[in-house]
């Protein structure tokens, strides 16, 4: 059993009450990544109370389908507390996905973080 520590795949900062989670990995398509990711959105949520969630995927290059399942979670977790989630920065290539499977109806996606920021 390894104990070094696991380094960290979301840079979680308030600004107001909204809360920014930047992605720090370029690929997110480990299914134990994308678990763990998941558990930490939905800690957010469900353990820390946050309601206004801004996803920031600037540094994000490919995404998996289940990475997808993961946001579509979060969406629902986060409506069924009258809260709301926010994407921005989202590559062409991964913004190109939300638009075949239909998410980019689902989410509030934005250019930037401003913008995001903004929304609320």
């Amino acid at each position: 059993m390894s104990s070094q520590p696991r380094r960290r795949q979301l840079e979680i900062q308030e600004i107001g009450d909204v809360t920014v989670v930047a992605f720090t990995d370029r690929k997110i398509l480990d299914e134990q990544n994308i678990q763990s990711i998941g558990e930490q959105l939905y800690s957010l949520v469900d353990d820390a109370g946050r309601r206004k969630l801004v996803l920031n995927f600037a540094k994000v290059e490919y995404l998996s389908s289940a990475a997808l399942g993961k946001l579509i979670t979060l969406n629902k977790k986060l409506q069924a507390v009258k809260g709301r989630l926010a994407l921005c920065n989202i590559a062409p290539d991964i913004f190109e996905v939300f638009e075949i499977t239909g998410l980019k109806k689902v989410f509030n996606i934005y250019k930037t973080e401003q913008d995001a920021l903004q929304s609320f």
